[in-house]
């Protein structure tokens, strides 16, 4: 059976961050990840955690400036000294929290040449990969849609997968978000098959709208099935916009279990 985490980036918005993973608990999730945790010291999530009773399954790298609208860093040749010390500043922050694995977001590669742009994320991620896999972390690499991130360098699955390729690393997995690939490129069940052995992260969210499963075009009824069907271990998070509460939109979950 499929176990699925709560995205606390989007899911429980109604509180502040430290006050999710008591709700996220409470709406009977086991795990959580989020995209930074960087603003937050670590003692502070970590008694959180402690308390809710959850496990922290993934966050991200730090990904540049995301208020000024920066989605990631890792493609930029003019950034890899921080792209540096961002794994490290992630790592510090996984060991404390317990977390196995971390998504690097590409970014976008805007006023680079598309080769020295190529090359700049394959030297990034061997490094990344290296890094963390030294320290029992799994680095992930996650493609995005053009529609909700303009620019961003890294689309679809078969672009991943030649990415990973390129770098070489037994310690690259591809985070599968179904609503971006959906967006992209569709065939849903055939790609994730194909896909399967590279997967080390699942999430979800509907379109349009990326809110919950159940609200949209994706019939979940069957991705959820088809996942456990392949026999698909790692986890499922839940990653959307909730249409109007996170509690209210759970009946995807329920029906599920």
């Amino acid at each position: 059976m499929l176990r699925f985490s709560a995205n606390l980036g989007m899911l429980f918005g109604e509180v502040g961050f430290l006050d999710r993973f008591a709700r996220a608990r409470a709406a009977g999730f086991d795990a959580v990840e989020f995209p930074f945790p960087y603003a937050h010291p670590q003692e502070a999530i970590v008694e959180r955690l402690a308390a809710a009773r959850l496990e922290v399954v993934l966050h991200n790298l730090p990904a540049g400036d995301w208020a000024r609208g920066e989605r990631g860093i890792a493609c930029r040749p003019e950034r890899r000294g921080e792209f540096r010390d961002g794994v490290g500043l992630a790592l510090e922050y996984a060991r404390a929290l317990g977390c196995t694995r971390l998504n690097c977001l590409a970014g976008s590669a805007d006023g680079v040449p598309h080769a020295a742009a190529t090359d700049t994320l394959v030297e990034n991620l061997r490094f990344a990969a290296d890094e963390l896999g030294k320290a029992g972390v799994r680095l992930l690499v996650e493609p995005i849609n053009t529609r909700d991130m303009p620019g961003f360098f890294l689309n679809t699955s078969r672009q991943a997968l030649a990415l990973m390729e390129a770098v070489g690393s037994n310690n690259l997995w591809l985070q599968y978000d179904v609503y971006h690939m959906q967006v992209m490129q569709g065939d849903l069940a055939r790609d994730i098959e194909h896909c399967l052995p590279k997967v080390g992260h699942v999430q979800i969210a509907d379109n349009p709208g990326r809110h919950e499963p159940g609200t949209g075009e994706i019939n979940y009824g069957f991705v959820l099935g088809w996942l456990d069907r392949l026999g698909y271990a790692g986890w499922v998070g839940a990653e959307y916009h909730p249409a109007t509460t996170t509690e209210a939109g759970l009946g995807w979950l329920e029906a599920y279990r």
